[in-house]
């Protein structure tokens, strides 16, 4: 029995939930971003108005500014989002007890047990939801359709705004093969560029590879890519209740050519915290610590770790902190085979926050920019994919990824 799995994506999420508040802007170009009295805030989202004017997630406000003078410009509101977030999940859990949040925006529905009770046709499902969604919450939404997660997702991204897209066991190779490789989930700049070095640039160029080709060219995710191409993929969606708590999170590299530099080591380190930081951010939770691994060519592993003063999910403190560890443990130019990064002795939000308020309350205006930054970051690369923005400059590289629920 095939599944039945939705992927629902809330359009333009922040700047939908901020018009709620302002209905006589609707039709005027307004975006959201992260300090409005910067010329150098970042713009982290806009309306449809100022889509048409050529304003974009992650330009400057000077920049969308120059494209459109009367920008109406509004600060963001976390703790709302979240708000609008639970009630747009309390909806999707009436329908099935497997929800699987993805972000504060998305989520995957399992209705194969479901749909039954409510018509047995999953399009009109979708359609009754996006129907509600603006009825109750005053929010659009795209939905996809299909029988395993990673197709849904690309179902909700084929047609934007409110919009149901069905991939059906019958129609995915004709709707997905032609699509461009980098609409694939988790095939980000780095993945891209290397899969066109092989002239691999559509899901169905990626579909007719090599298993073991792709294996031994990107390691496991290239296995991964493989399955996810070829419509295999089989990844329950997990429903909240039943996530274990994570116990850590953490990122390696096995470097193409060996690292003897400290530019280097710190580019790999760098590379490595970011992806680590951005998945506490997305699961909730904050590092009371870090560990690192350094590999050398003889494949001898040592390693450090060091809890930090106060919790963290920030890029800065978790690259600088590891970047100490690994000073301790090498010295240049001995070579560096690998690396890796992982966050450890996690703890959920609200608890972090108690410690971070009462240790560092002098730091706080520092600590508080640098987490509009990085959720900015977060934001845009929710809508544009991974290697849409990052701190300094990094190499692709094969990383490998613990796996999270």
């Amino acid at each position: 029995m095939d599944r039945i799995i939705l992927h629902c994506d809330l359009n333009c999420f922040y700047a939908s939930v901020e018009l709620l508040s302002h209905p006589d802007l609707r039709d005027i170009p307004t975006a959201v971003c992260g300090d409005p009295s910067s010329r150098h805030g970042i713009i982290l989202a806009k309306n449809e108005p100022a889509k048409k004017h050529g304003v974009q997630t992650a330009e400057t406000i000077w920049q969308a500014k120059r494209k459109c003078p009367g920008l109406v410009l509004l600060p963001p509101h976390h703790a709302l989002y979240r708000e609008y977030s639970q009630k747009v999940n309390a909806i999707y859990d009436q329908y099935t007890d497997l929800v699987e949040p993805f972000g504060i925006d998305e989520s995957w529905l399992d209705i194969t047990h479901t749909l039954h009770l409510f018509g047995g046709d999953a399009r009109q499902l979708a359609d009754t939801l996006r129907e509600r969604m603006k009825r109750e919450l005053g929010l659009t939404l795209s939905v996809g359709v299909s029988f395993n997660k990673v197709f849904a997702k690309l179902g909700s991204d084929y047609k934007k705004p409110d919009a149901t897209t069905v991939i059906s066991p019958e129609n995915w190779q004709c709707m997905v093969w032609p699509l461009p490789v980098g609409d694939l989930l988790y095939v980000g700049g780095a993945a891209r560029k290397l899969l066109h070095q092989y002239g691999i640039d559509t899901i169905g160029q990626l579909a007719a590879c090599r298993r073991q080709m792709l294996e031994t060219l990107m390691g496991k995710m290239g296995a991964q890519l493989y399955e996810y191409a070829n419509g295999l993929d089989h990844d329950p969606v997990r429903a909240r209740s039943d996530m274990e708590p994570v116990k850590s999170v953490g990122n390696s590299s096995t470097f193409s050519q060996n690292l003897t530099t400290r530019a280097e080591v710190r580019q790999g380190i760098s590379l490595l915290a970011d992806s680590v930081a951005s998945r506490l951010r997305r699961h909730g939770l904050y590092a009371g610590g870090v560990q690192v691994t350094v590999r050398d060519p003889a494949f001898h592993d040592r390693s450090r770790q060091r809890q930090f003063a106060s919790p963290t999910h920030l890029i800065r403190e978790l690259t600088e902190t590891a970047m100490e560890l690994v000073t301790e443990l090498w010295q240049p130019p001995a070579p560096i085979r690998a690396l890796s990064v992982t966050a450890i002795h996690l703890a959920p939000e609200d608890a972090a926050y108690e410690q971070v308020d009462l240790f560092h309350a002098g730091a706080a205006p520092r600590r508080e920019k640098q987490e509009k930054l990085e959720a900015a970051m977060d934001c845009i690369r929710g809508k544009f994919g991974s290697d849409a923005i990052a701190f300094g400059a990094s190499r692709p590289e094969k990383r490998e990824e613990d796996p999270l629920p």
